[in-house]
């Protein structure tokens, strides 16, 4: 028997593992089943060169638990390792960073010491995490090599010998036997072992036992070719991964990249609702089949989070912290490839299929202008395929939304200008006065609307956008030649006079307009880009513009001077002033309680 102390220049390494390498101690199992795995894989690839020529038997990894006796063992029928194996790769390369991690590390935050693990090879020794002593129990798959078998109490003093006869391991391969720590009991039960199996291991490529029943599928369907692969398929798979979703996917994307960095994956494109809480932490990160985290934001750009499925990739190693997503070259790279990936799959859908396309547009398209308000290539890539709905329900390209509007919707200056609702019901009669003037009126009543309109604004040349009731229609669309008023400028004056006494509101700021007569005789408006930013403040954006607080709420009050009430009200009939104002008021929604009671009551009386 050989007795030794693991060569490190502090005598308390294990104590800052157990309190400053983990933020979480189930990840031990992970460790452990992993290093099972890697040991059981490099034995078939030695058996696929021909180096290794026995037989190979059933290959699987054993998790077992004896509550009574307080152990836990990993077993694999793996490469397993001799007593100088043993030496080598557990007390000595796992050990190599060892001061520099006590030096660098133990002041650290949790995401950062999350990195040490893989950086110093600590893997193994996460069992001290839960484990008062560890025993390993190795049969080398080479012939004449004795059983090693090594024992760590979590000092650096360990013992190392090689047991013979009924001592003897009888098995190609290595145990793992953990003496559970009597703080640490939650991880004496099968179950919460199964949790943690199921949630780290459950498509390992090798085999995973626990108590006898198997957790994991070894080849999960990311891991196959598209073309052996059916929609039913997918969908099973889906549901394995989100068994409480309800809805089905609309559709998925199979990646399958070996250059310059290697990725597999599946990412499905689920109903998105027209909401900004949407549902994040959706795409589970692989390495190698072995879950590492479900926070991709670094890996994947932000509009993609709204995605669900996995991404797989060996480029990444299992145990990362933050920074390291954020810096690391590879992650750029997939990060890249994803946006290029699932903007080629919807550009693919729109050429192949428009009208399918148009039919799940109403699930898409927050996502699609969620990633070209986030994303400036994801814009490039998907400003012809992002589409403009009219509310009579038809869809455009912007490039064929410009040519359908552009014989009719001109401004004297040359631009085009765009009229659009945000409540086509609530905004019902601007829309149709809208509508008579022969002009199109665009639907945008989504919550990302806003930020979206103003990018358009930004990106097109010569167009703007205008809300249908951000004027009067005449003025929505500035033409050449003006109607005259029939009013003299002291009857404007004086009837301009008399709706601001009517009115008594500081926050209505009443002008006279000479309209067309078939125009209502007085328009309740909202300068568009007040209104424009009230809207993005109430949806976090509003250009920075929360410095200075809420935007007050103003509005214009535009009596027409050629409609037959203005002559009316001249002539004596003052009340008919707060009469067509409250029923502006009512065409905004705008006319409620108290006001609305008396409103009622005034034109029951002049009936």
């Amino acid at each position: 028997m050989e007795t030794g102390s693991i060569s490190i220049h502090t005598e308390n390494i294990f104590p800052i593992i157990k309190k400053f390498l983990y933020s979480d101690h189930e990840i031990f199992l992970r460790e452990l089943v992993s290093n099972a795995v890697d040991a059981t894989q490099k034995l078939q690839s030695l058996a696929r060169q021909g180096e290794f020529k026995g037989e190979l038997g059933e290959l699987k990894v054993r998790v077992t638990v004896d509550k009574e006796a307080r152990k836990i063992t990993v077993s694999d029928r793996g490469l397993g390792m001799s007593a100088e194996e043993i030496k080598k790769y557990i007390n000595q390369i796992a050990f190599s960073g060892a001061t520099e991690f006590v030096e660098k590390y133990k002041e650290t935050d949790a995401q950062a010491k999350d990195q040490i693990i893989g950086q110093f090879g600590l893997g193994f020794y996460s069992a001290f995490m839960v484990a008062k002593e560890v025993e390993i129990w190795s049969q080398s798959y080479r012939e004449g090599v004795e059983t090693a078998h090594w024992v760590c109490d979590g000092s650096t003093a360990f013992t190392l010998d090689e047991p013979t006869g009924e001592h003897a391991k009888a098995e190609r391969g290595t145990d793992v036997v953990l003496h559970v720590a009597d703080d640490s009991d939650e991880f004496l039960e099968v179950e919460r072992l199964r949790t943690i199996l199921t949630k780290y291991c459950k498509f390992l490529p090798v085999p995973i036992e626990l108590e006898g029943e198997l957790i994991n599928d070894t080849t999960p369907i990311w891991t196959r070719q598209p073309a052996d692969l059916t929609d039913a398929d997918y969908l099973k798979f889906y549901q394995e991964l989100y068994p409480m979703s309800m809805e089905a996917p609309l559709f998925w994307i199979h990646l399958n990249v070996d250059y310059p960095f290697n990725l597999t994956g599946i990412l499905y494109f689920p109903k998105v609702k027209d909401e900004l809480q949407f549902s994040r932490n959706k795409i589970q990160l692989y390495s190698r089949q072995v879950f590492i985290t479900d926070e991709v934001k670094d890996v994947v750009p932000e509009f993609l989070m709204l995605l669900h499925g996995v991404l797989d990739s060996p480029d990444i190693p299992l145990n990362v912290s933050r920074s390291f997503l954020q810096a690391d070259a590879a992650v750029r790279k997939i990060n890249t490839y994803v946006t290029r990936k699932v903007a080629d799959k919807l550009s693919d859908l729109f050429k192949k299929d428009r009208a399918g396309y148009e039919e799940k547009w109403t699930d898409i398209g927050m996502f699609v202008k969620y990633g070209m308000l986030s994303d400036e290539k994801f814009y490039d890539r998907a400003k012809d395929i992002v589409l403009l709905k009219n509310v009579a329900g038809k869809l455009f390209t912007l490039t064929e939304y410009t040519e359908h509007i552009q014989a009719n919707q001109l401004d004297k200056d040359g631009n085009t200008v765009a009229l659009y609702t945000n409540d086509a019901e609530a905004q019902h009669g601007y829309v149709a006065a809208a509508q008579e003037r022969g002009y199109d009126v665009l639907n945008f009543d989504q919550v990302l609307d806003p930020h979206f309109i103003g990018q358009l604004e930004q990106k097109l040349e010569k167009t703007s956008f205008k809300r249908v009731d951000a004027d009067t229609v005449s003025r929505l669309i500035e033409q050449e030649g003006s109607t005259e008023s029939v009013l003299s400028e002291d009857d404007q004056t004086k009837l301009s006079d008399l709706f601001k006494t009517a009115i008594a509101n500081e926050a209505m700021h009443v002008k006279v307009a000479a309209l067309s007569p078939q125009d209502a005789p007085v328009v309740i408006t909202q300068n568009e880009f007040m209104r424009r930013m009230k809207d993005m403040q109430r949806t976090g954006g509003g250009g920075g513009m929360q410095m200075f607080g809420s935007f007050p709420d103003s509005f214009d009050v535009t009596v027409n001077a050629n409609h037959a009430l203005a002559a009316k009200v001249l002539a004596g009939d003052e009340d008919l002033a707060k009469q067509a104002f409250d029923l502006a008021l009512l065409a905004q929604g705008m006319l409620k309680g108290e006001a609305l009671t008396a409103f009622v009551k005034r034109s029951t009386e002049r009936l």
